[in-house]
């Protein structure tokens, strides 16, 4: 949908609205288990501390729970719980046959080992995706519980029908939340795509970034991405969300993306907003997760 003839060449793709698409057709699945008598699905989360973003995306992630018909459960800490704590409570979930999946909500305090925890879910209940022995399988293409963001992207550019298939994609970041499994799985069969992943110690970047037919933003730098990095026509997609101050508004603060939208959306055919592009639909992926984990398969 054009935002105005500023824009006129460009459609916004529009994740708020393809994931109440999908939140919609996970309810009216959820309700013909529930007609069965079937048990209906459960995702818990664990969240410690009072991090802002982290409170807001987890309340997020409970109200998608009832939207989709979910039983939700959340169980918030001190920041200043002990590691051997943290982990009693991954056990104790893991233990729990009526919760089929649940995240423990990242960044975790500086003092507990994030990569313990995430390696102490039971990978079969790892809605997140994050578990070593996920990840390995979405490398090799097995059926498996795909990380949230890059899931959810692949879902964009699927209900857009934005073609991949011999396209080169450049993904600007190699977290392993994003843009490492994003680079796995944009190159594997079916989505075909030549992929580049870039970092801070790539040379040329800019000319790197402009020679991309799908460019993929996943750093954490606002405004980084510039019109000069963005050829005519690309799509891109901004998965960005850091948090600004805005003394302007009550909150006083905005989520900003990692591109300049008003400088780069003219040269595209295709763009993600920040907010309402990628954010909506990691959570959808979430929920799509769960709903496999109580059904007992991997998506």
């Amino acid at each position: 949908m054009p935002l105005n003839n500023k824009y006129l060449n460009m459609e916004l793709i529009d994740g708020k609205k393809v994931s109440e698409t999908i939140k919609q057709q996970i309810a009216a699945e959820v309700e013909q288990i529930k007609a069965r008598g079937e048990k209906v699905p459960h995702l818990a989360a664990i969240l410690v501390g009072n991090d802002g973003g982290s409170v807001t995306y987890v309340n997020n992630k409970v109200k998608a729970c009832e939207q989709c018909g979910f039983v939700s459960t959340l169980k918030t800490f001190d920041e200043n719980i002990s590691e051997e704590t943290l982990l009693k409570t991954v056990e104790e979930f893991n233990n729990n046959d009526d919760i089929d999946g649940f995240i423990v909500q990242l960044p975790l305090p500086k003092h507990i080992d994030s990569q313990k925890v995430i390696e102490s879910i039971n990978p079969n209940k790892d809605v997140d995706g994050f578990h070593p022995m996920n990840v390995g399988k979405m490398m090799i293409g097995l059926p498996c519980f795909k990380s949230a963001t890059p899931a959810g992207i692949l879902e964009l550019l699927k209900f857009y029908n934005i073609e991949t298939a011999g396209k080169h994609c450049v993904i600007i970041g190699r977290s392993n939340i994003v843009g490492k499994p994003m680079s796995v799985l944009l190159s594997q069969k079916g989505w075909d795509c030549t992929v580049t992943l870039c970092h801070s110690r790539t040379k040329n970047l800019e000319q790197v970034c402009a020679s991309a037919d799908i460019l993929i933003a996943a750093l954490g730098t606002p405004g980084f991405v510039k019109a000069d990095m963005v050829k005519e026509g690309a799509v891109v997609i901004d998965v960005g969300t850091t948090r600004v101050p805005a003394p302007e508004i009550p909150r006083g603060w905005r989520l900003k993306g990692d591109v300049l939208f008003d400088e780069v959306a003219p040269k595209c055919s295709y763009i993600t907003p920040v907010p309402g592009g990628v954010g909506p639909m990691t959570i959808c992926s979430l929920m799509i997760n769960t709903l496999q984990a109580a059904k007992g398969k991997k998506a």
